[in-house]
């Protein structure tokens, strides 16, 4: 789809198109998913901020004027409900580990998928330390591949923030999870 279609969606979306927003919601529905799973590490919680961003958009689709990518306010949405979300259930990382650890324990006949498990574990963890706007840099950059451009419009800050948070997050991360390419030479 090109912007220009996308525009013609969002124009016939704020004149009252169903199917129109229908469209919108289906071409930005995995992204906006993902962005929120990258914050609160679990499906339920992912699939609540995502049906959630959507209701927000729809009633506050007439006040975008698009000085930004449709994307960028979708986007900028979804990380403002994703880190409420996160503020209510503070609890939500702790869950997720346990949830992992029974999962790993699973699958406990199996070392190979064990090891594999346990190592996931270790970086979600280690994601999931890591404090919240250095958190939210490393998903969108390198997990999403937003450009450090486009990362700093959804944050509202300028690429070298966005890149000093880069950088700090995946020092840190990679800090925590020096053992385990130690472990594995």
């Amino acid at each position: 789809m090109t912007a220009a279609d996308e525009q013609q969606l969002i124009l016939d979306a704020k004149a009252g198109s169903h199917g129109a927003f229908r469209s919108l919601v289906e071409r930005h529905m995995k992204q906006t998913y993902n962005i929120a799973f990258g914050f609160v590490g679990n499906h339920d919680g992912a699939e609540e901020i995502a049906q959630e961003v959507f209701v927000k958009v729809h009633a506050s689709l007439s006040s975008f004027r698009g000085d930004a990518e449709f994307s960028t306010w979708l986007y900028r949405i979804t990380i403002n409900l994703a880190l409420n979300h996160l503020k209510q259930r503070k609890r939500m990382v702790e869950q997720t580990v346990d949830v992992m650890n029974a999962a790993a324990t699973s699958l406990a006949s199996h070392d190979i998928h064990v090891e594999e498990a346990d190592r996931r574990e270790h970086i979600e963890r280690a994601l999931h330390e890591l404090p919240t706007l250095q958190r939210a840099v490393v998903i969108l950059r390198h997990i999403d591949g937003l450009s450090t451009k486009q990362v700093g419009q959804i944050l509202k800050c300028s690429e070298g923030t966005v890149k000093t948070h880069l950088f700090r997050g995946l020092k840190k991360m990679r800090s925590k999870l020096l053992f385990l390419q130690e472990s594995s030479i």
